[in-house]
């Protein structure tokens, strides 16, 4: 019997590159370190760069690789032996600094599978005057890598060469059943604790009493969609809830108090409270616009309508502020993008509240995984203001907010404050007049899932962020946190804007963000808006990660993605926009 030829594994090459430590940083650093480990005297830091190949490099190829990796400040090798602790991006995920540089790679014709860069942080100890060499190991290690690296983005690592794990192959994994027929309710609490599904008490009665009705177990799939679109973030129960005042009924729910100043006063409002935006009446300007069926441009004249959009990003700006507030300030833009038939996101802020930077009296039982009121305040700012630099869009307004008080009684005494942060993503577009309103597509439409592949990221973010703080586990909290990609946003940004620049012959019939509980929500609410159903193919959806199960394809929130739904025949011109701007699709 012949054994079928195995397949060959990947080639792993390093390349060292340059400083990754500027001095100020440094200087920052060393106080930090030297608290946990009095021996150390210095640190520095170089990039290190592993691209996975088919086969090994030849000469020629490795010297392009190295020409391409060589940027920035040279390191300097430190001059004492120390101890050195690896940074990598957190195992398991795709960073968006390999996904930049792979397409990058790709463009300049370079045969690669992916490339990633880690840090290599070097620390000097001072040498005894006899006897070994100093190393720093164990407890302590472990203690100072903790300034060296973000937990909920970034892994420690003894040697570069076990960096090379970020590139293994995982088995797919199937999907799983919750056993409610034989183990009853029991059975969704724990699934709702493990999973970190957010069920308020009567949301898993209604879903035992479903099951069992039905007859059959629920997936894993089912409850993590479940979960994700009946969140207090996606559905804002609270705020549409009836409430009761001093045992009278009030007439109106939270969201219809706010919506009642529009019903009021609705005038120069074009959209409110019925899309991923707000738009107001805007003005007939000239603009430059394709000519049809030609690569030039023409001057063009159209009424262009004004587009305002906020929200909030808080849950994942408090367990991590860089990346929090960055996929914050991107998911803002995809709303603003994915209004009518698609518009153009123009000017952007960002806005943060939060407790005392200093507080007086420890934390208050905060818990260890949420950032503090100063990291916020100072990572915060830089992530959201990033994202927007890198797409493209000036972050020209912001504001800040600190605020802390004890609240006593005859009871007890309360510190009350923004210990749950508030971070504020806004900004400002502008939308073509005939492009408004989205179409009610017919049955046989295409449904599209354009921009960055999937990742095992932001899994169960809209279900962690209806969470009290720190009521979920730590590391449910970590899966929560999204990592942003400007780069691809502004790729699939520039689709749209070709679409919907061709007037009445936009493909696109309907667009929606890919945002809070991933695919599972976004493509639900595409075709329900349209009054439709739809199949869909899990196997078509572009991934970056191996090991993937289902509920992870279907529920994570990888961003810089958006659905939209367009007729059969209009395939190979939206295929035309994607190919010219190098940015992903697939029909799902």
């Amino acid at each position: 019997m012949t054994q079928p030829a195995s397949q060959a594994l990947p080639v792993v090459t390093l390349f060292e590159g340059g400083s990754a430590l500027s001095e100020f940083r440094a200087r920052q650093l060393l106080p930090k370190l030297q608290a946990i480990e009095p021996r150390i005297e210095g640190i520095s830091a170089r990039f290190v760069h592993l691209v996975v190949t088919d086969a090994a490099l030849d000469a020629a190829g490795h010297d392009r690789f190295a020409a391409l990796l060589t940027y920035g400040e040279p390191f300097e090798a430190a001059a004492k032996a120390g101890t050195s602790v690896v940074v990598t991006p957190r195992l398991g995920t795709v960073s968006p600094w390999a996904s930049k540089a792979t397409d990058i790679a790709h463009n300049c014709g370079l045969a690669l599978r992916r490339v990633e860069r880690v840090t290599q942080y070097h620390l000097k100890l001072k040498s005894p005057l006899i006897g070994k060499a100093p190393v720093i190991e164990g407890d302590t290690l472990a203690a100072v890598a903790g300034p060296l690296h973000d937990r909920m983005t970034e892994s420690v690592l003894a040697t570069v060469e076990q960096a090379a794990s970020l590139f293994s192959e995982l088995p797919a994994q199937p999907m799983a059943q919750v056993d409610v027929q034989t183990g009853g309710r029991e059975a969704l609490v724990a699934a709702n604790t493990g999973f970190g599904l957010a069920l308020a008490e009567d949301e898993i009665d209604y879903l035992v009493e479903a099951f069992t009705r039905l007859g059959r177990n629920p997936s894993d799939v089912e409850l993590m969609m479940f979960a994700q679109a009946n969140s207090e973030h996606c559905r804002h129960k609270i705020f549409n809830a009836q409430f009761t005042i001093d045992g009278k009924a009030q007439p109106q729910s939270l969201f219809s108090m706010i919506r009642h100043t529009e019903k009021q006063n609705p005038q120069h409002t074009v959209i409110a409270y019925a899309d991923n935006a707000s738009v107001m009446e805007g003005a007939t300007i000239e603009r430059f616009v394709p000519a049809d069926g030609s690569q030039s441009y023409q001057k063009d004249s159209a009424l262009s309508h004004v587009l305002m959009k906020v929200e909030t990003h808080n849950h994942p700006t408090a367990i991590s502020p860089f990346p929090g507030a960055s996929t914050g300030a991107g998911g803002e833009i995809r709303d603003e993008g994915a209004t009518g038939r698609g518009s153009k996101p123009k000017a952007g802020l960002t806005g943060f509240t939060v407790s005392k930077l200093w507080p007086e009296e420890g934390h208050y039982g905060k818990p260890e995984h949420i950032a503090s009121p100063l990291q916020i305040m100072t990572e915060g700012p830089l992530g959201g203001a990033a994202f927007n630099n890198e797409f493209g869009r000036p972050n020209l307004l912001g504001y800040f907010r600190e605020y802390e008080q004890a609240v006593a009684s005859a009871l007890d005494t309360v510190q009350r404050g923004y210990h749950k942060p508030i971070m504020i993503a806004g900004g400002l577009g502008s939308i073509d007049a005939t492009q408004t309103r989205k179409i009610q597509f017919p049955a046989g439409s295409l449904l599209i899932q354009l921009g960055g592949p999937g990742m095992r990221i932001g899994m169960g973010g809209s279900a962690a962020s209806s969470m009290a703080t720190g009521a979920n586990a730590a590391e449910l909290d970590f899966d929560s946190v999204q990592r942003g990609n400007p780069e691809i946003e502004r790729r699939a940004q520039e689709v749209i804007n070709h679409c919907w620049q061709q007037g009445a012959a936009n493909p696109i019939l309907a667009i929606h963000d890919v945002g809070a509980g991933g695919l599972s929500n976004a493509f639900p609410e595409l075709t329900n808006d349209a009054g439709r159903g739809a199949r869909f193919d899990l196997r078509a959806v572009p991934l970056e990660e191996s090991g993937m199960a289902p509920k992870e394809i279907w529920c994570n929130e990888s961003q810089e993605r958006y659905v939209l739904a367009i007729a059969p025949e209009s395939l190979e011109q939206f295929k035309a926009f994607c190919e010219r701007e190098r940015c992903p699709f697939s029909v799902v």
